[in-house]
């Protein structure tokens, strides 16, 4: 399959810019392969398509105020962007510069943080902070959120709080997992009197999920790498919820990823590490039974993802569906709940 199969066309004036006055105000696109169809919904109907008993698995990674700006020690405007946090005050992460900083030199962050480019890796440089100051501190003194790129406007304060799901709790993220970003308590609280179940995986999403594919055939390309963690306990609800005959939704791609990364004879198990899995159509996605996403960029390997769960041509046509019915798109936009043709509960694989 080539990158172009993936294409779809969008106005830009679709694409959100700010997130709605409540979380789970958005619209909600329902996709059943089942019955064949679409619905129209909002996102606080959730809790009456869901059934007791059902599994939601969340990200609970917690975004980073992760872009810096400060300049190189020869005086020159430089942006940074965390990628990921090492021990020993380094971390790695992409540098914008008119011109690229050599190894070995210094960078100035804010007004006297001072950072040495100590390595490269393609695109991403190797740093290492002078202060002694843990690096998440200086972020939270320093940094702003990471906005996606298709956010044409500064960060303001209340990014601080809604780029960030109610349920972040570890640390690590450069992008915040959005599918998670719809849910409020209030909507948490009515989940549980519905007799929904939670879980929760971590997969720290790195700045890669912004960056196209630079090939045009899905064999060729390298996914980045993510870090993430599916616990013991998480594992344990899975089993007993599929016996029980309840589904498992995943909320966001990310949360498949983590799953499937995990699944060891056919069954998902403790798992704690570096991924490059690279889910398209002809992947079989066992792992979970329902998915709760929001909608892709074009050509995207996330969109790649949801076509290899409910099929290509069917979800393409509910994009289409969604633009002319002015749905909300990306980050801050609205959500679709996708129930593929045939559960993975059911033992019946549901590969292109």
């Amino acid at each position: 399959m080539k990158k172009s199969d993936f294409h779809f066309d969008l106005p830009t004036e679709l694409i959100a810019q700010a997130p709605l006055a409540q979380r789970s105000a958005s619209r909600l696109l329902v996709l059943d392969a089942v019955a064949d169809g679409l619905q129209d919904r909002q996102f606080r109907d959730l809790p009456t398509l869901l059934k007791s008993g059902d599994l939601l698995v969340f990200n609970d990674t917690r975004v980073l105020p992760a872009r810096l700006f400060g300049r190189k020690d020869t005086g020159g405007e430089v942006e940074v962007l965390v990628e990921r946090l090492f021990g020993g005050h380094e971390i790695k992460a992409q540098v914008r510069a008119s011109k690229s900083p050599r190894i070995g030199s210094w960078l100035v962050l804010g007004e006297d943080v001072r950072v040495q480019v100590i390595g490269r890796d393609d695109e991403f440089f190797h740093l290492r902070f002078e202060s002694n100051e843990p690096v998440e501190r200086i972020l939270l003194r320093i940094g702003h959120m990471p906005l996606p790129p298709y956010v044409r406007r500064a960060p303001d304060v209340a990014d601080q709080s809604r780029y960030q799901t109610v349920f972040a709790r570890e640390p690590g993220a450069v992008a915040a997992p959005t599918a998670g970003l719809h849910f409020d308590d209030a909507l948490l609280a009515q989940l549980t009197a519905a007799g929904v179940q939670f879980g929760h995986i971590t997969l720290h999403v790195g700045a890669g999920t912004f960056q196209p594919m630079r090939v045009d055939s899905l064999h060729d390309h390298r996914m980045h790498s993510e870090w993430l963690n599916v616990g013991a306990e998480l594992c344990d609800k899975l089993r007993r919820t599929r016996a029980a005959g309840g589904r498992v939704i995943a909320v966001g791609t990310t949360v498949v990823r983590a799953l499937e990364c995990a699944m060891r004879d056919g069954e998902v198990r403790p798992f704690a590490g570096e991924t490059r899995i690279f889910i398209f159509p002809g992947y079989a996605i066992r792992s979970v039974d329902a998915l709760v996403t929001n909608f892709h960029l074009s050509e995207s390997t996330l969109l790649m993802l949801v076509s290899a769960f409910a099929g290509r041509e069917r979800v393409l046509a509910a994009y289409r569906h969604a633009v002319a019915a002015r749905y909300r798109f990306f980050s801050y936009g609205d959500a679709m709940l996708i129930i593929p043709p045939h559960p993975a509960s059911d033992g019946n694989p549901h590969a292109l």
